[in-house]
């Protein structure tokens, strides 16, 4: 897929778009909304007529020690056979115990042991899909004390041994960075950037707890200047690549998300060769 900007596909939205047919890069769509058959799918279906799409998985559990649902895993395979999505994504989080499946994309620790059982299951999707798929790194608000390894060596050494992709998600980002007092650009330089094959942008919501701030992902504002700013630095470290406008509460007017995606497409074009500065800097 060429690097542009595209939105999140939302069901408010869905006949807007069916109707318009807004200029945007790609639309995204959750694979969970769309695992059985309906008139929105159908629609969905219609739309691959004037757009690239991005399958973006919420459920699929890719850190559950006790290995993907095979049900499930089956339902997300026939949706992606169905649309070919240029892009399938998922999270470096877990969902699932014992059969019941939680509201939350829940933390890993940064352990050998958790890395395993995220490389057999990122496996798996693979082999199942026969193409390799992008893993989205977490937003955070706790550190684990156990961990052994930072978070871009885990995603590093995920990319190393499965040969998957990384969906950057710049906000996940600088929430994160924020929570653990970590600085975000450190945290960008050690991951392998060749693996990049997608960025997100959104939105966080600010929240004040006994006198500390905490940021929290939310995806149902604008993006922040501080995202914002880091996502420039982004682009001018790794390159421009394939960027999604991510919104999924308090959903605003079709409008606001291409008016989003309109600001992400200006920091590319200022951004030049894809990682020319970067490698001016570098030498």
């Amino acid at each position: 897929m060429t690097p542009t900007v595209g939105i999140g596909l939302r069901s408010p939205h869905l006949v807007e778009i069916a109707q318009e047919l807004p200029a945007t890069g790609f639309l995204e769509i959750h694979a969970e909304n769309y695992l059985a058959a309906s008139p929105a799918l159908q629609r969905v279906e219609r739309l691959r007529a004037d757009y690239e799409f991005s399958v973006h998985a919420v459920g699929l559990s890719l850190g559950s020690a006790e290995g993907l649902d095979e049900g499930h895993l089956a339902r997300v395979v026939a949706l992606v056979d169905r649309l070919q999505p240029a892009l399938v994504s998922d999270h470096l989080s877990w969902s699932v115990l014992d059969g019941r499946y939680f509201n939350d994309l829940l933390p890993l620790p940064c352990t050998e042991e958790a890395l395993d059982v995220v490389v057999r299951n990122v496996g798996r999707l693979q082999d199942a899909l026969g193409r390799p798929v992008s893993i989205e790194n977490p937003s955070c608000y706790l550190a684990f004390a156990h961990s052994t390894l930072t978070e871009p060596e885990f995603l590093g050494e995920l990319v190393r041994r499965t040969g998957c992709g990384l969906l950057l998600d710049v906000n996940n980002i600088v929430v994160t960075a924020h929570n653990l007092r970590l600085d975000p650009h450190a945290w960008l330089a050690d991951l392998p950037g060749d693996a990049i094959t997608e960025y997100h942008l959104a939105g966080h919501a600010v929240n004040d707890a006994d006198g500390e701030t905490i940021l929290i992902d939310d995806h149902g504002s604008r993006a922040s200047e501080g995202v914002w700013h880091l996502f420039d630095a982004t682009i001018e470290r790794f390159g421009a690549r394939p960027t999604l406008i991510e919104w999924d509460t308090d959903l605003p007017p079709l409008a606001v998300l291409l008016d989003e995606a309109a600001r992400a497409t200006a920091a590319m074009s200022r951004a030049g060769t894809p990682g020319a500065r970067h490698a001016a800097h570098a030498a």
